[in-house]
């Protein structure tokens, strides 16, 4: 399908393709864009660029102003999506959700579910194995297995956002997840609700987890399943109460899709 025929008429490829032109109208239209092709036949043609975001490890959105960023992991089961969801209509809150592959393969409603919401849904490795154990090459393919699967489940554009599993960063694999087109989001907290009550989490060591970590620009990672699969997912439970905390402290919730466009260079002084 060529670019063209996606676009809103006076639009035109160049300008789609100059940037966030490309991101607003694609998202906007619901388009999935046609694929580059890469060393596997597949790379990912994400809805921005986000060259601005390169070569570091992302733990916060950088900012002075009091917001935070709400991510939910999708590795497991989706046992506490639906409760995640509601929250986050009712509370007028948007949410980022990293999804393996698999997950995606397995609870494509699930996936769907998101991005019907409104949420972005970004890439965290197929399988959600240690990246550190494997070949260049196998951590190149859990990052397009991942975004294939999420494309095919969801059929809209992956957020050109990876995190890796455990969150097993060094700065060369950074550097490679950016030359496959994604910036690396990690976390400033993980409210660690994914161990549940047989761990001796509750929601509300989930929620001072968050509030301890309260920052400008602070990222909070989630789950919306449990790590075993058994008892109630206490970051579903914890959500309603977190950010009704975080609004009660004066910050605000920040879509984390905010860091697609750069920050602004700082005016020159004048004579």
């Amino acid at each position: 399908m060529d670019l063209q025929s996606l676009l809103p008429a006076g639009v035109t490829r160049r300008a789609a393709l100059s940037g966030l032109a490309a991101s607003a109208v694609l998202l906007s239209a619901g388009a999935m864009p046609a694929l580059a092709q890469g060393r596997a036949g597949w790379l990912p043609s994400p809805p921005a660029p986000v060259d601005h975001l390169f070569g570091k490890e992302i733990r916060r959105i950088p900012t002075s102003e009091q917001v935070v960023a709400l991510t939910f992991n999708a590795a497991w089961d989706g046992q506490g999506l639906d409760t995640v969801l509601t929250v986050l209509r009712q509370q007028k809150a948007p949410a980022t959700f990293f999804l393996t592959g698999h997950f995606a393969q397995r609870h494509p409603a699930a996936a769907r579910a998101i991005t019907a919401a409104g949420h972005g849904v970004a890439n965290h490795s197929h399988s959600h194995p240690p990246f550190g154990e494997l070949t260049r090459a196998e951590r190149a393919q859990e990052v397009e297995l991942a975004d294939r699967a999420i494309r095919t489940a969801t059929g809209t554009v992956v957020l050109p956002f990876f995190r890796f599993p455990y969150g097993d960063t060094t700065p060369a694999q950074i550097a490679e997840v950016n030359a496959l087109g994604y910036a690396d989001i990690e976390w400033t907290t993980d409210t660690t609700g994914y161990k549940g009550t047989a761990s001796g989490m509750t929601v509300q060591k989930a929620v001072k987890r968050a509030l301890d970590a309260l920052t400008p620009g602070e990222i909070v990672q989630m789950h919306i399943g449990s790590l075993d699969g058994q008892g109630p997912v206490i970051d579903a439970q914890a959500l309603p109460q977190l950010i009704d905390a975080v609004r009660s402290r004066g910050y605000r919730i920040a879509d984390l899709r905010t860091l697609l466009t750069p920050a602004p260079a700082p005016a020159l002084a004048t004579p």
